[in-house]
């Protein structure tokens, strides 16, 4: 019985000292973060086999090869050199950039005359701009086409940006923040003498930081990764974008070279990454899901 007795908390004490140590090593929940990782892999393995292929010649991509090649500088020529990827950047940056901008701006005040002014058919406008989210670019596309051309805007930098400037995404949005803040700062504005711009650049401006940058990510990334309507709309190669540079990388034979392709298409994605990076606490903060405590 003593033995037994004995043996009984030397058991116990090691079960609680290998229940520490997992404890320690292990965190909460390990199977979400194993979850989680294994998910991580799966969405990150293709990212990084792509910037493997970038580094090789067409003979080392068709031996699977997963390690880097030797054709990098090859591909950086073919890629910068020879089809000047950089110019089509500038292109798609001027484009995204003024897009953004113009988009945040009138979306700002679209949200502003639906919270705080009064007209008629006000509830109409916006179940009409409700129906258009629901209405993909390319339904209206060739219409779209079509009037740019009547306009005389076609292969310029105004047919890329006036026909998005507009959004129904970034309307909804602000409507739906500024119905949210407390109707008290809109009369303190008007008792102070604040007209609507002064009160939507010194009162909804400030507090709205977080629903700006996150709207500027996704509209951002939205026109960098255009491709159907500059393909439609742009007839000069100094004016191309580049998702269209990246097809031309391409070249239109059976030969493709995958190496300049996938180092294209990688240097094509560092801008949106770099401004998701500076944008990921505003976009995070922007469309957080509230939660009951």
């Amino acid at each position: 019985m003593t033995s037994i007795s004995q043996d009984r908390p030397n058991t116990l004490n090691r079960e609680n000292t290998l229940q520490q140590i997992m404890t320690t090593v292990l965190p909460k929940r390990w199977y979400a973060h194993l979850v989680l990782l294994i998910a991580c892999f799966f969405i990150g393995f293709p990212l990084f086999y792509a910037i493997l292929v970038s580094t090789q010649s067409n003979s080392e991509v068709f031996r699977y090869q997963f390690s880097p090649g030797n054709s990098f500088w090859e591909n950086w020529d073919s890629v910068i050199e020879v089809r000047q990827l950089q110019n089509y950047m500038v292109n798609s940056a001027v484009m995204a950039v003024a897009i953004t901008i113009g988009k945040t701006i009138l979306s700002l005040l679209a949200g502003l005359a639906f919270v705080y002014f009064r007209f008629p058919g006000k509830w109409l406008v916006f179940g009409f701009i409700l129906i258009t989210l629901m209405m993909p670019t390319e339904v209206l596309i060739i219409a779209l086409f079509r009037f740019v051309n009547q306009l005389g805007w076609a292969d310029s930098y105004t047919a890329l940006i006036v026909p998005f400037l507009a959004s129904a995404t970034g309307t909804f949005l602000f409507r739906q923040h500024f119905a949210n803040i407390p109707a008290e700062l809109s009369e303190a504005a008007q008792l102070d003498g604040a007209n609507p711009l002064q009160f939507l650049m010194r009162v909804l401006v400030p507090i709205s930081w977080n629903t700006i940058g996150a709207l500027a990510v996704v509209q951002f990334i939205y026109a960098w990764n255009m491709y159907l309507w500059p393909s439609m709309i742009i007839t000069s190669q100094s004016l191309d974008v580049v998702q269209v540079g990246i097809a031309s990388v391409s070249g239109g034979d059976t030969s493709i070279e995958y190496g300049p392709v996938m180092l294209a298409a990688v240097i094509a994605s560092i801008p949106p990454l770099i401004v998701f990076l500076a944008l990921q606490k505003q976009f995070m903060s922007g469309f957080a899901v509230s939660r009951d405590k």
